[in-house]
C-alpha cells in the first residue's frame, strides 16, 4: 500500500541487494563455508548444481532472501564462492534451466541449515519485538533495518520488502499512538481547549500564543527577564503533568519537542488531535525548563554586570582623583624630606614645613587629603547601593516565580531570601533583627550590619549575590531546571554506579584502586623530579635553565626550511581554480556527507540536493536564507526554510562533519601532517551585530564589542572535527573535553593542546582520568610551582620551582566521588563542560573540587617536567596550536557576509552558523588535501626532488584558488570523481 511505504526505491535496494561496492572482508564474512557446509554442498552430483546450491545458501545468509530466478550474482561474490568449490564460475548459467531443482535445493537448505519462512506467526513475533524500538524512534530506515538484521540473526528468510515495510509501518503507527496516549492521558477538556487556543491568533493580538511563547529570550536585562517569566507562568497556568515525560523514551521526546519548536501553528492545527496535543505537551513542558534556565542565567549575568559596573566606577573614581592624589603624595614627600633634614640639623620642625609651603596652605592641603582619602577597607561594594533600584526591577519576581532548594551549608541563604520575599509581599522595609546573617561573608558584613540594624539594601544584595554563587556551584538548585539541578542529580544514579563498581566496569583510563594509583603516580613523580633535577644541574636541558631562582625557557627557533615557502607557492599554484559550490558538490560525490541530513520524522534524505546544499552554504558563509534565495537561480526562501527547519539539526551536522573528517583521515597525503591522534582547540571571536542575543557578552580581552566564540577542535591533519558556540566571558578550559568526548568522527585523539586559557588543574585531572594527555602551552609556566609527595630538599637545584606537597588524604577521601564524576562524564550522563563549570564555581571548602584540583596538580607537575625535558613536546604543541590559528584566517575569509558578524538571536541559529562554517572548512581542507597530493605527484614525475620534510609544512588551508563570492550556481553533473580528478593548472604554471 502506498500509504504504508517507509522507504524510497534506493533505500529498498540497500536492504535487498548485494552492494556493488561490497568489500573483500564482507565477502569473506558472509560467504565463507565451513567444512560441514562444504560437505552438504558437495553432495550434489553435478558441478553447476553444487555451485547453484552454494549461491542459494549464500543469499539466505546475506542479504537474507531467496536468490531470484535469472538474478545475476555480483562477479566478486560468484568468483569467491566458486573458488571454494574449485569450480568454473561460468557454469552457473546451466543451473537456471530447471526451476524444480532450485525449489528442491531451497527446501534442503532450510532443512539442513535451520532457515525458516516468514509467516503469520513470525509476523506477530516481530511486531511485538519491534515495538520497544519503535517507541524510541520512528525513522523508517532504522525500523526496517532493525527488522532485517533480526531476521538474519534468527535465520528467517526475508519476505518481500513491501511486507517488511508494512510490518514496520504498522508497529510505528502503534508506537506513535502509545507515546501520544502517554503524553495526553491526563489532559482535561479545558486543557485541550487551551492548547488549541495556542494555535489561533486572538482578536487583540498580532501573533498566536505559540509563536509568542517561542520567542528567544534576548539579552539579559530586567525587561527581558520579566518577559521570560511571563511566558513561563503562562505555561505553568496550563497545569500540564510534567511526570508524563518520564514515561516517554528520550529520543521520542526530543523528536516531539523539536516538532513543536519548528512547526507552524497552521501545520499543527492540521494534525489529528492526539498527535497535536502530544507534540504541544512535550514541547511546552520542555520549553518551560528552558525558560527557567534562561531566567536564572539572566539573573547571573545581571548580577555580574552590577558588580562589574560598580568595580569600574570604583576604579574610575581613583583614576579621576589620581592627579590630585599624586600631587599630595609629591607634596608630603617634600614635607617629609624637610622634616628629616630638620631633625638631622636640629632645626624647628614648623619652620621646616613652612620652608616647603606656608602654614595656611599646609592646613588646607591636609583637609584636601582627608577628602581624597578612602577607608583602608574601601572597595567597590561601597558603590553597590547606587544600583539597588536596578535589581528591584526584577528580583521580586525572581523570588516569587522560582522555588530554590539547597544543601545544609546554603540553607541560611534560602532563609534570607525567604525574609526578603516576605518583605516584598508585606511591603515592609526593615529587615527583622532575628534575620539570619550567618551567610554574610566578612567583606559584606560592615555594609549589611550597621550598628544595631540590618541594612535592607545590602542584606538583599548580599543574599542575591550568594544565590548566584550557589546556583553556579550546584549548592543551590531550582525546581524545574535542567542547568541548575542538585549536583547529585547530574551524576550516574547510585544503583548504576554501584553496579559498575561491583562488576569492575568503571569507564576510566586509570586503575580504580586508590592505593595502587597513588603509589604509581608518586613513584613516577619522584623519578621525574630526580631526573630533571640531575639534567638541570648538569645543564643538559635544551633551552631550559634557572637564573636568579627564575625558570627561563628559551623560545623555539623556526624549524621550517626557508625553501619551503617557495615550494608551497609552487604547489598551490597548480591547484585547479574552483567555485565554492563546485567544491562542495565534488566533496559530496566523494563522501556523500549530504546523506546524513534526513527528515526529522521520516528519516528520508532531501529529494532536491541543490536546496540542501544552498541552505548549508547559507550557514557556512553567513549569508542567511533570504539572501541565498536571491543569489541562487530558481531558488525560493520558502524551499530553503523548509529544508533548514526539517533536515538541518545539530546531530545531522555532526554526522556530516564526521563523514568528511573520516574520509580525510584515509587520504595518504594527510599522514604527512600527523597520524590523527593529536589535536588542538581554540576559540575564535565573532563580533555580534544587529539585535542583542542571550548568548552575547562583552569580554574586555576582545575590546568593547559584544561577541560570541566559536570554539573549535582541529586534528593534527588540519581536520576541524568539533565546534561549539560559547559565551565570550567563559574560559576556554571549560569546553576542552567536550570536543574530545562528543565528536562523532573515527579519530582516536590521545594528546591535546591548548593555550593558557584552555588550562586549569581540574582539566588536567579530568583529561588524565579519561585517557587524554593534556599538553597546554602555558604562558605563565615559569611562575607555576611544582608539587611533590615528599618534603623537598632546600639544596635541590629545583628548589626555587617547588611548592606545596600534594594533599594525598584529600584525594583519598574523595576518590570514589572523583571516579563517579569521571564515569558520569564518560558515559554521557552529564557533559564535561557543565560539571567543570560547576566545580570551578564551588566555594573553596568543597572537598570534591579541592580533591580534583590536587589530582590535577600531580598531572600538571608531571606534564611540566616532561615539557622541560622535551623540546619535541614543546615543538609539537606549538605546531598543533599554529594549525588552529591558521584555520582562523580561512574561517574569516569564508564567513565574510554580514561583515563577518553574528546577527542571529537564538543559540540554535548561532550554532548552525558555526556548524555550517565548520563543515565548509572541513570540505575545503579535504579538497585541498586531495589536490595537493596530485600536485606533488605531478612535480615528482617532472623530476623535482621533494624532501619529505617539505611536505610536512604544506597546508591545506589555502583558498586563493577558490571563488568564495558571486552567484551560487550548483552543477550536480560534474564530470569529476575521486578516480577522475580535475586537471591541474599546468599550462598556467609550466614547470621549469
Amino acid at each position: 500500500m502506498a500509504t504504508r511505504e517507509l522507504l524510497s526505491p534506493t533505500q529498498r535496494l540497500q536492504f535487498t541487494e548485494i552492494p556493488d561496492s561490497i568489500t573483500t572482508r564482507d565477502i569473506a564474512r558472509y560467504y565463507t563455508f565451513s567444512n560441514d557446509e562444504l560437505k552438504v554442498i558437495k553432495e550434489r552430483r553435478r558441478p553447476h548444481n553444487r555451485l547453484g546450491f552454494a549461491i542459494q545458501l549464500s543469499y539466505l545468509r546475506f542479504p537474507g532472501r531467496v536468490w531470484s530466478l535469472g538474478e545475476i550474482v555480483p562477479e566478486s561474490v560468484l568468483f569467491y564462492i566458486a573458488s571454494q568449490l574449485k569450480l568454473d564460475p561460468t557454469i552457473i548459467t546451466e543451473y537456471s534451466q530447471r526451476d524444480t531443482t532450485r525449489r528442491e535445493h531451497l527446501a534442503e537448505i532450510q532443512n539442513n541449515f535451520g532457515f525458516h519462512t516468514f509467516n503469520i506467526s513470525t509476523y506477530k513475533q516481530f511486531s511485538k519485538w519491534l515495538l520497544p524500538f519503535a517507541i524510541s524512534s520512528d525513522k523508517g530506515m532504522a525500523l526496517v533495518g532493525a527488522l532485517i538484521d533480526e531476521m538474519r540473526l534468527r535465520q528467517i528468510i526475508i519476505p518481500a520488502i513491501s511486507t517488511v515495510e508494512r510490518l514496520a509501518w504498522e508497529v510505528r503507527h502503534r508506537a506513535q499512538k502509545l507515546v501520544c496516549l502517554e503524553l495526553t492521558k491526563s489532559l482535561t477538556t479545558l486543557q485541550k481547549i487551551a492548547l488549541d487556543k495556542l494555535l489561533v491568533v486572538e482578536p487583540d493580538k498580532k501573533l498566536t500564543d505559540l509563536i509568542w511563547l517561542r520567542q528567544p529570550p534576548g539579552q539579559a536585562n530586567p525587561r527581558n527577564f520579566l518577559k521570560v517569566v511571563e511566558r513561563l507562568e503562562f505555561i505553568r497556568h496550563l497545569n500540564l503533568d510534567s511526570e508524563c515525560l518520564k514515561r516517554v523514551h528520550q529520543n521520542r521526546l526530543l523528536q516531539f519537542t523539536r516538532t513543536g519548536a519548528k512547526s507552524t501553528p497552521a501545520h499543527l492545527s492540521r494534525l489529528d488531535e492526539l498527535r497535536r496535543y502530544a507534540i504541544l505537551v512535550a514541547f511546552l513542558i520542555e520549553w518551560s525548563t528552558s525558560l527557567v534556565d534562561y531566567a536564572i542565567e539572566m539573573h547571573d549575568k545581571m548580577m555580574g554586570k552590577l558588580f562589574n559596573r560598580s568595580e569600574h566606577q570604583h576604579g574610575d573614581k581613583f583614576q579621576h582623583d589620581g592627579k590630585a592624589i599624586n600631587e599630595k603624595v609629591r607634596l608630603y614627600a617634600q614635607v617629609g624630606k624637610a622634616l628629616i633634614a630638620a631633625r638631622d640639623e636640629s632645626i624647628d620642625a614648623y619652620e621646616a614645613i613652612e620652608s616647603v609651603l606656608n602654614w595656611e596652605k599646609f592646613i588646607s592641603s591636609v583637609a584636601e587629603a582627608e577628602k581624597l582619602a578612602r577607608p583602608a577597607d574601601f572597595d567597590y561594594l561601597e558603590l553597590l547601593d547606587n544600583r539597588y533600584s536596578q535589581l528591584r526591577r526584577y528580583t521580586p519576581k525572581l523570588l516569587s516565580a522560582f522555588e530554590f532548594k539547597a544543601t545544609g551549608a546554603s540553607l541560611p541563604i534560602l532563609k534570607a531570601l525567604s525574609v526578603i520575599k516576605e518583605l516584598n509581599i508585606s511591603g515592609g522595609r526593615k529587615v527583622p533583627e532575628s534575620a539570619d546573617i550567618s551567610f554574610v561573608k566578612p567583606r559584606w558584613l560592615k555594609h549589611v550590619v550597621k550598628g544595631d540594624t540590618i541594612d535592607r539594601h545590602y542584606y538583599e544584595m548580599c543574599a542575591l549575590a550568594e544565590l548566584r554563587s550557589g546556583l553556579r556551584s550546584g549548592d543551590i538548585w531550582v525546581a524545574g531546571s535542567k542547568q541548575f539541578q542538585d549536583f547529585e542529580d547530574y551524576l550516574l544514579a547510585d544503583s548504576s554506579w554501584q553496579s559498575m563498581c561491583s562488576s569492575q566496569t568503571i569507564p576510566v583510563a586509570v586503575t580504580t584502586d586508590f592505593t595502587t594509583y597513588i603509589e604509581q603516580r608518586s613513584l613516577e613523580l619522584s623519578e621525574q623530579l630526580a631526573l630533571v633535577s640531575s639534567l638541570m644541574a648538569e645543564k643538559k636541558l635544551v633551552d631550559v635553565r634557572i637564573e636568579n631562582e627564575l625558570l627561563i625557557i628559551t623560545p623555539l627557533t623556526n624549524a621550517v626550511p626557508k625553501e619551503v615557502d617557495g615550494f608551497s607557492r609552487k604547489v598551490h599554484s597548480l591547484l585547479p581554480r574552483i567555485k565554492l559550490t563546485d567544491l562542495l558538490v565534488e566533496v559530496d560525490s566523494w563522501t556523500q556527507f549530504t546523506k546524513h541530513f534526513t527528515h526529522l520524522h521520516s528519516g528520508e534524505q532531501v529529494s532536491d540536493k541543490v536546496v540542501l546544499l544552498s541552505a548549508l552554504l547559507a550557514d557556512g558563509i553567513n549569508l542567511g536564507l533570504t539572501r541565498m534565495a536571491d543569489a541562487t537561480q530558481g531558488m525560493s526562501f520558502e524551499r530553503l526554510a523548509w529544508v533548514a527547519d526539517w533536515y538541518i539539526r545539530d546531530e545531522t551536522y555532526s554526522k556530516a562533519l564526521a563523514e568528511v573528517v573520516n574520509f580525510h583521515a584515509q587520504i595518504p597525503f594527510a599522514a604527512y601532517w600527523g597520524d590523527g591522534t593529536t589535536s588542538s582547540s581554540d576559540g575564535q571571536r565573532f563580533k555580534a551585530g544587529g539585535h542583542r542575543s542571550f548568548n552575547e557578552e562583552i569580554n574586555a580581552k576582545y575590546g568593547k564589542d559584544r561577541s560570541v566564540i566559536f570554539y573549535t577542535h582541529i586534528s593534527d591533519q588540519y581536520a576541524p572535527f568539533h565546534v561549539k558556540v560559547i559565551n565570550a566571558t567563559i574560559r576556554d578550559a571549560t569546553h576542552v573535553l567536550d570536543g574530545l568526548l562528543y565528536h562523532e568522527s573515527d579519530l582516536q585523539i590521545q594528546e591535546h593542546y591548548t593555550d593558557t586559557s584552555g588550562y586549569t588543574e581540574q582539566v588536567f585531572a579530568m583529561c588524565h582520568l579519561l585517557g587524554f594527555r593534556f599538553a597546554p602551552r602555558m604562558r605563565d609556566l615559569p611562575d607555576k610551582k611544582l608539587y611533590t609527595f615528599e618534603p623537598s630538599s632546600p639544596d635541590s637545584v629545583l628548589a626555587p620551582l617547588l611548592g606545596d606537597r600534594i594533599n594525598v588524604k584529600l584525594i583519598q577521601e574523595s576518590w570514589d566521588e572523583i571516579l563517579r564524576l569521571a564515569s558520569s562524564i564518560r558515559t554521557g550522563t552529564v557533559t564535561a563542560s557543565l560539571m567543570l563549570r560547576k566545580l570551578a564555581s564551588y566555594p573553596r571548602q568543597n572537598r570534591l573540587a579541592l580533591a580534583l584540583r590536587e589530582l590535577g596538580r600531580i598531572e600538571r607537575t608531571l606534564f611540566t617536567l616532561s615539557w622541560l625535558q622535551s623540546p619535541e613536546l614543546r615543538r609539537r604543541a606549538t605546531a598543533g596550536l599554529n594549525k588552529g590559528e591558521a584555520k582562523h584566517t580561512l574561517k574569516r575569509a569564508v564567513f565574510f557576509n554580514r561583515l563577518g558578524e553574528i546577527r542571529d538571536r537564538s543559540y540554535e541559529d548561532q550554532f548552525y552558523r558555526a556548524s555550517g562554517l565548520n563543515l565548509v572548512i572541513a570540505a575545503i581542507v579535504l579538497w585541498n588535501t586531495v589536490y595537493l597530493e596530485k600536485a606533488v605527484d605531478y612535480l615528482q614525475k617532472q623530476g623535482m626532488d621533494i624532501p619529505e620534510e617539505y611536505l610536512q609544512h604544506l597546508s591545506p588551508l589555502g583558498w586563493e584558488h577558490i571563488n568564495l563570492t558571486g552567484d551560487y550556481v550548483w552543477n550536480l553533473k560534474q564530470a569529476t570523481s575521486f578516480d577522475k580528478l580535475r586537471p591541474l593548472r599546468v599550462k598556467e604554471n609550466k614547470y621549469r
